[in-house]
């Protein structure tokens, strides 16, 4: 089953951003195909590890123009493309 039709969208900032951009960074830093649920654990589910947080955060913070503080590094912020939405919109 295609997960993209479980794709939403959300506001953050003036700029909308959907879970597709946030899962085309994710596989940018996992390097490799993948096709999460919105809400499955990326740690969980080996797509990444916890030396890959820090990447997946800076890659965040170059696209969506945010400061991750250090108090924020933590893998369960990030853990699901969900959560990393929700972040996103929190940050904004």
């Amino acid at each position: 089953m295609d997960q993209s039709s479980n794709i939403q969208s959300s506001k953050i900032g003036p700029r909308k951003i959907q879970q597709a951009e946030i899962l085309e960074i994710v596989r940018r830093v996992a390097s490799k195909p993948m096709e999460p649920a919105p809400d499955e654990s990326l740690f969980e589910s080996g797509m990444l590890d916890s030396f890959s947080l820090t990447d997946l955060v800076s890659a965040l913070e170059a696209e969506f123009s945010i400061r991750v503080p250090d108090s924020d590094l933590t893998p369960r912020k990030f853990d699901s493309i969900a959560r990393i939405q929700a972040y996103l919109e929190s940050r904004s």
